[in-house]
């Protein structure tokens, strides 16, 4: 390689290694902090990961138990800026999450109290559930903070009309799960609009079928009360499909039965999600 060959080349890694984060020392582009932690002093995000739907396993602070937990996830890496003369411990860092999430009402369980670079933390406030993880590496320089906001992944693909009448001429019913409504609530969100056009499609193809609407839950909460939002929300679907989409009310009859029907177990929050659920059964 000629002298002037030597020289453009020093001069491009030279601007390639100013431009990068490690270098240039400022926020990876795109990234930035989770609204629930704020930075500590001498910081910087060296990179990041948002996923609207992944899972992640956690440590559960109250059982001590390994829980994976599933939703929106965000993973970052902070990076310590060269320069920064204060020196953090393991604990200091680890203190300084866990003082943050006690603060607003959280709970966490440090891995091991005797070398605390591990801590799973937990917050549940305004019906949202959310979980983190700190990783503190080697002399604090690098911390990994992944957060996930738990909840159901959205349902991308709903039961057409054809596989609806399937299952109702096999078993004589069929479980719909395109229907949704608000935590403890029996109005039907605006989201169910997919399901009830198929379910629509359906009556309209068989003149002659006539369906209960069965509601059914999960097992939390009371047997009398489940009873009557299962049945609230059954009703809540028959008066949709009747004034909006317009369909023969004498064809339709709203049943709520609670618990007493699962498909699976409670025991699980999978299993409870299954559990939660419209079931059209044929009269």
């Amino acid at each position: 390689m000629g002298k002037r060959a030597k020289i453009i080349f020093c001069l491009v890694l030279g601007i390639l290694l100013m431009s990068s984060p490690a270098f240039a020392q400022e926020d990876r582009k795109g990234c930035k902090d989770h609204p629930l932690f704020s930075r500590m002093e001498g910081y910087y995000l060296y990179t990041c990961e948002s996923n609207e739907f992944d899972a992640f396993d956690f440590i559960d602070p109250a059982t001590k138990q390994k829980v994976t937990v599933e939703g929106r996830k965000l993973y970052t890496v902070y990076s310590t800026k060269k320069g920064f003369k204060v020196k953090y411990s393991y604990i200091q860092v680890s203190r300084n999450y866990t003082n943050a999430i006690e603060k607003i009402g959280g709970t966490f369980w440090v891995i091991d109290p005797k070398k605390p670079y591990k801590t799973s933390m937990k917050l549940v406030k305004d019906d949202k559930e959310i979980w983190a993880w700190v990783q503190i590496d080697t002399d604090a320089e690098n911390i990994h903070l992944t957060v996930v906001e738990k909840q159901a992944m959205a349902q991308e693909i709903v039961a057409d009309a054809k596989f609806m009448a399937e299952g109702i001429n096999t078993t004589g019913h069929v479980a719909i799960y395109g229907i949704y409504f608000d935590f403890n609530k029996a109005d039907v969100k605006p989201e169910s609009e997919p399901a009830l056009k198929e379910i629509t499609k359906l009556l309209q193809q068989d003149p002659k079928l006539k369906l209960y609407v069965v509601g059914h839950t999960d097992n939390v909460g009371g047997l009398d009360y489940n009873m009557k939002l299962s049945h609230q929300r059954a009703e809540a679907v028959v008066k949709e499909l009747v004034s909006k989409y317009k369909i023969d009310g004498s064809r339709l009859k709203a049943l709520g039965v609670g618990p007493a029907a699962p498909v699976t177990s409670n025991d699980t929050e999978e299993g409870k999600a299954k559990n939660r659920r419209v079931e059209l059964v044929k009269q």
